[in-house]
């Protein structure tokens, strides 16, 4: 793993969302099922994942596949949600896959690394806490952080992380994958990111994880997942 700067591992940005409009667009969004994880050797339980916005609009395929900006659609999910769609907006650039992630009581997610998801790649990740209580334990680079409902985070997942709910309610944050641009930079300069620090990144996501992304592809047999199929089997031919 590379050797990112600690500097640069979180930042809490400067914005307050309404708690109360949150939880409305959640409610709406509960009437459908949350898909499971994709990667089970992270997180083998169910009701996890629900797309807001994923490759070609689908609402049971939550894998986040990179370098497919263009695939990306709203699901009819984030249709519902006007509260949800204006917080979008206000991230001025790009988005990759947007979706809710719930843990409930008593679940953990293993400490893990994510790929070419650090704001050094051209992305970054915001979690915005909807649903949490204070025994939810979201330790980043070692360090815990507390992510408060209506906040918003970025996070380099590049680094170690893990999740415990020790608490008794769900956990449940809004994701969102954003792609770097002047805009993003301008927001990350005035709280402090060090661009000098940015790590050389070349990494290429992980064998394992790649035919992991395949096999759910496979499963939905239709063209679009099958053009994604042939563009990871490519790049696994260049391992």
């Amino acid at each position: 793993m590379k050797n990112y700067a600690p500097e640069n591992a979180s930042f809490l940005l400067p914005f307050q969302f309404d708690q109360v409009n949150l939880k409305k667009d959640l409610d709406k969004c509960l009437q459908f099922d949350f898909s499971k994880n994709y990667v089970p050797d992270n997180y083998q339980g169910k009701d996890y994942i629900l797309p807001l916005r994923s490759i070609d609009g689908r609402l049971d395929f939550p894998v986040a596949a990179p370098n497919q900006v263009n695939r990306y659609k709203d699901t009819i999910a984030l249709e519902q949600c006007a509260y949800f769609k204006e917080i979008i907006e206000l991230f001025s650039c790009d988005k990759e896959a947007i979706r809710l992630m719930n843990l409930t009581p008593g679940q953990n997610v293993n400490t893990h690394t994510d790929y070419n998801c650090g704001y050094e790649d051209g992305i970054f990740r915001i979690h915005i806490p909807i649903i949490t209580n204070e025994e939810v334990y979201f330790i980043l680079n070692g360090e815990r952080l507390i992510m408060n409902p209506g906040e918003a985070w970025y996070t380099n997942v590049n680094l170690p992380h893990s999740v415990a709910n020790k608490g008794k309610t769900n956990r449940i944050h809004l994701v969102m994958d954003c792609i770097r641009n002047e805009w993003s930079d301008k927001l990350f300069e005035s709280l402090g990111y060090a661009f000098n620090l940015e790590a050389d990144v070349k990494e290429e996501l992980p064998k394992s994880t790649m035919l992991l992304m395949i096999k759910e592809l496979e499963l939905q047999d239709t063209p679009g997942a099958k053009t994604l199929i042939g563009q990871l089997k490519e790049r696994l031919e260049k391992k």
